[in-house]
């Protein structure tokens, strides 16, 4: 038999299933965080938004750069008729005209000296509104690496309980056995039997049932991550994940200075701040230094070369003076906008602290109770099993105590996964949760 099943694996691995079989890989909790941060399609999406902020940076530093032109001009005209009004001198004559042909080049350069703060303040907001995409982009990963947690663990359950079903379906398959060889027998009726294959039965669809979750976690989680959608990830074993401290606690304090997504808000604030300061500023004059290139000519008649000229330049928008003042109170409002979005963010995290500090707690308590639970379900089945071998108990009371016994074990491995999910759920809230 063992020589048979030898050949079959040998014939699977050669064949064009066998070479298309499913690679298996191992990951730890601290990779799939990692992954979900730096590789998923949302994590590469907020990287590319921060670049985009960079670029705005270098545009908004550019304006302090000086503008330089460069024009010319050629162009082909008729004979022109003239009449000059300026006096030639005694005997003059008005020349004969019979340029075609008209060319202007023309080269300036201007330097902003004064703007009212409108080249430092556009620069402040880019800078800002930089600051804020980054914590944006954190805040993003962190939320991607709880959903990335959430379906590891989520597999792990799956995975734990298509064990212990599978574990409880070998044991279901001898008592059917010994059932058949009983009431041959004649020593229980056949409804006993019927029952056995019943649990028996139900044992092996819930199995199905957790064959197909896991195969639907592993790929949603394979393709979260992006990694091959084939990969099927090996059996969890939580004993890996380090660092779970069962006695942290949540503050606000800390959330406080260490959340992301307030410190977003913060920037955004900050940039109002400073776009207030550019729309005010759009009420005082600019000057510039200027200097400049030209040089025309028309054929037969004139050539100017080396016009050259500096000067400085002063521009003033009258109209601003009774126009800013409505564009300054709506840049005020967004202020106060933002002032009271922070508010309620933060009634919001004190919550979140609250509810998270809570949620860990239960699920610790709940840890404890499930470890005893496991071990009164065995002993319960031990029990039953003896009196039911002695006559004492009936066949309902034994499969009773064994769907109790697998259920205690189930929400045992179910626990302790929570116990972790709601740890990192603490992490996030506190905005202590390590992405790197």
């Amino acid at each position: 038999m063992k020589n048979k099943l030898a050949n079959l694996s040998a014939l699977l691995l050669l064949s064009p299933m066998g070479l298309l079989a499913q690679d298996n890989k191992h990951m730890t909790l601290e990779e799939i965080i990692h992954l979900a941060a730096n590789q998923s399609v949302e994590a590469k999406s907020a990287d590319t938004k921060i670049f985009g902020r960079q670029l705005e940076v270098e545009t908004a530093k550019s304006k302090q750069l000086p503008d330089a032109k460069l024009g010319g001009q050629y162009m082909a005209m008729t004979t022109p008729n003239v009449n000059l009004k300026l006096a030639l001198g005694e005997g003059g004559a008005t020349p004969d005209i019979a340029a075609n042909q008209l060319w202007l080049g023309q080269a300036s350069v201007s330097l902003p000296i004064y703007t009212g703060g409108r080249i430092k303040g556009g620069i402040d907001i880019a800078k800002d509104v930089l600051k804020a995409e980054e914590y944006n982009a954190v805040a993003s990963k962190e939320q991607l690496a709880i959903r990335a947690v959430n379906l590891y663990l989520s597999l792990y359950k799956a995975q734990q309980t298509n064990l212990l079903i599978a574990e409880n379906i070998k044991q279901s398959e001898q008592r059917v056995s010994d059932f058949k060889a009983m009431l041959d027998n004649g020593l229980i009726a056949r409804n006993d039997l019927l029952k056995a294959e019943l649990q028996l039965s139900n044992y092996q669809v819930s199995l199905q049932e957790a064959q197909k979750n896991i195969k639907v976690l592993n790929y949603q989680l394979a393709n979260f991550l992006k990694i091959d959608e084939d990969t099927q990830l090996d059996q969890i074993n939580l004993g890996e994940v380090t660092g779970v401290d069962l006695g942290l606690k949540a503050s606000y304090d800390a959330a406080k200075t260490s959340r992301s997504d307030l410190k977003s808000m913060e920037s955004q604030r900050l940039v109002a701040e400073d776009q207030l300061k550019v729309t005010k500023a759009a009420a005082m004059p600019t000057v510039a230094a200027t200097a400049g290139y030209n040089a025309f000519g028309l054929q037969k008649v004139v050539t100017v070369t080396n016009a050259a000229m500096v000067g400085i330049g002063v521009s003033y928008d009258i109209g601003s003076l009774y126009k800013n003042k409505r564009e300054v109170n709506v840049a005020k409002n967004r202020i106060k906008e933002i002032d009271e979005h922070i508010e309620l963010l933060n009634d919001k995290v004190k919550v979140q602290v609250q509810q998270a500090n809570e949620n860990y707690m239960l699920a610790q308590k709940q840890d404890v109770v499930y470890h005893q639970a496991v071990d009164q379900a065995v002993e319960n089945y031990r029990i039953t099993k003896d009196k039911y071998d002695n006559g004492i108990a009936d066949t309902d009371d034994l499969l009773t105590a064994d769907v109790q016994q697998l259920q205690s074990k189930i929400n045992l491995a179910i626990s302790k996964a929570n116990t972790i999910e709601k740890y990192y759920d603490l992490l996030l809230a506190n905005g202590s949760l390590n992405i790197k």
